[in-house]
């Protein structure tokens, strides 16, 4: 009898333990459906909207499921105005502002976090304090300068300065070199590599990770930016896709245009949703990495 009762009472812990833990997984994916109803709610009314005619946007009650759906919403939002040319302007923007960030950036990092020289600790912490700085106090700063440039109204305002490093990404990258074994660059110098050299040759490919991390980073803000091409941008044939949208807004003449904003919106999101499924194991690699570096 008392051999069934001591066994009996670690049979009931253990299937106290895994009713715990059942429940525990419940209320978790409970917790991460509901958050995803919540994060997808948007995103599938942009696109119930996107497919309904003009006069069924401001049906009240909503209507979720467009009756007529209507296609032709996308071709008509893609031919209102020139979006052909504006994805080629975002594109050349988009292009440089990556090349510029990713080599200033890379190559600064690897300064702060492997050279040796006075004063570098004092400058990096100059440089992350920039971080606190809001764009509002630079915006009209930058303007006057580049006017006297004489580079409003071209790219050059939206492009050149991501060639002098972005602070963020700039930290970003120096906790992953932090990381890496000086024993490589010990024996990059022993085969007579350089400082040059060893960046290109030993640091950057096995930095990948936070370098695809700081161009998912780059191609979505620079993509999605609104504030500088508005600023720097005055000829219509120079406009980016977020200026486009705007367009839908309508004015004091027109009335807003929400069915074709929705649908222009939805394509126009189309190559960040598809980088960021593209690279999100090596997304998610370099942010982990780089937040148990240094």
């Amino acid at each position: 009898m008392t051999t069934t009762v001591r066994t009996e009472a670690p049979t009931r812990r253990a299937a106290s333990k895994r009713l715990v833990e059942r429940i525990q997984a419940l209320l978790s994916y409970a917790l991460l459906i509901a958050g995803a109803i919540v994060i997808l709610a948007p995103f599938v009314w942009m696109i119930s909207t996107s497919l309904k005619r003009k006069i069924d946007v401001y049906v009240f009650p909503p209507e979720w499921i467009p009756d007529p759906i209507m296609w032709s919403n996308y071709p008509q939002a893609l031919t209102t105005f020139p979006f052909g040319l504006y994805t080629l302007n975002s594109v050349t923007i988009v292009a440089f502002v990556m090349i510029g960030t990713l080599l200033s950036c890379s190559f600064s990092s690897y300064g702060f976090a492997r050279l040796k020289a006075p004063g570098k600790d004092f400058i990096f912490i100059v440089l992350l304090s920039t971080l606190m700085l809001p764009t509002a106090v630079t915006m009209v700063p930058l303007f006057l300068m580049f006017n006297s440039f004489g580079w409003i109204d071209t790219f050059l305002p939206l492009i050149v300065p991501s060639f002098f490093g972005n602070a963020f990404f700039i930290f970003l990258m120096r906790q992953f070199y932090m990381g890496v074994p000086r024993e490589l660059e010990d024996a990059a110098k022993i085969d007579g590599c350089n400082a040059y050299s060893t960046w290109v040759r030993i640091l950057v490919p096995l930095t990948m990770p936070v370098v695809a991390t700081a161009a998912v980073f780059t191609f979505m803000w620079t993509w999605n930016d609104f504030m500088g091409p508005l600023i720097y941008l005055t000829d219509e044939s120079k406009r980016t896709i977020a200026l486009g949208l705007s367009y839908f807004q309508g004015s004091a003449r027109s009335s807003p245009e929400l069915h074709l904003l929705m649908a222009a919106t939805l394509i126009s999101i189309i190559p960040c949703v598809l980088l960021f499924f593209f690279s999100q194991k090596v997304f998610v690699k370099g942010i982990v990495f780089t937040g148990v570096k240094g």
